[in-house]
């Protein structure tokens, strides 16, 4: 069950946010955790809100674009909120949406979705692996590879695999906020570059030379 909570959920989909925006929506998801952790109701908590982005909000655009909008008042949406959801959601996550539907958050709602999920995986000591290959992984370099992050890193690696023909070979392993490239396409992209620069500075050698002379 714990790992079906962990559905990748790509930050790369969502609006750019600046930094203050993304501080305080993972105070916001932070909390939340906190609070459920708690209660005891986590998985159910995120299985809530997952369901809350996945099959209220994506298909009810109109009622997302109404939370989201600054002509309603938030005790207004906080009451909306209650209504549809009073007798759904548990009184954690019900609370939880009161509180941001007050302080007028709700446009923050997907972003503080997104760091629920990895305040869980921290909270659990488990770190998500988004491991880019230029075929598919076969299924002992990716044992051997969950093996040697837990090793290291002293936490539970959630593997998510992506295939990308344009690197060529090698890998690409985004570990939380971290990206070690070792894919050939980046090699030969550095290697070219060495030999731009190498070649741009032999031209500049020779025509210092070359002026020294005359």
């Amino acid at each position: 069950m714990p790992d079906q909570l962990t559905t990748p959920r790509l930050f790369s989909k969502l609006p750019t946010y600046d930094t203050g925006i993304w501080r305080t929506a993972e105070v916001y998801a932070e909390a939340l955790i906190a609070a459920s952790e708690k209660a005891g109701k986590t998985d159910e908590v995120l299985q809530e809100f997952d369901s809350l982005i996945d099959d209220v909000l994506d298909k009810l655009p109109k009622l997302d674009a109404l939370l989201k909008s600054s002509f309603v008042e938030e005790d207004a949406k906080a009451a909306i909120l209650k209504k549809a959801l009073g007798k759904l959601a548990s009184p954690v996550f019900l609370s939880f949406l009161e509180v941001v539907a007050r302080h007028g958050r709700m446009d923050m709602l997907r972003l503080m979705h997104l760091h629920a999920h990895e305040e869980f995986n921290r909270v659990r000591n488990r770190v998500r692996v988004m491991v880019s290959t230029a075929e598919p992984l076969d299924a002992g370099t990716e044992q051997a590879l969950t093996q040697e992050i837990q090793k290291r890193l002293h936490l539970l690696p959630l593997v998510d695999k992506q295939v990308r023909p344009e690197l060529i070979g090698g890998m690409v392993l985004r570990v939380g906020d971290r990206v070690y490239d070792g894919s050939i396409a980046t090699q030969l992209k550095r290697l070219r570059e060495q030999m731009v620069t190498r070649s741009i500075n032999e031209i500049q050698s020779r025509r210092d030379r070359f002026s020294s002379a005359n």
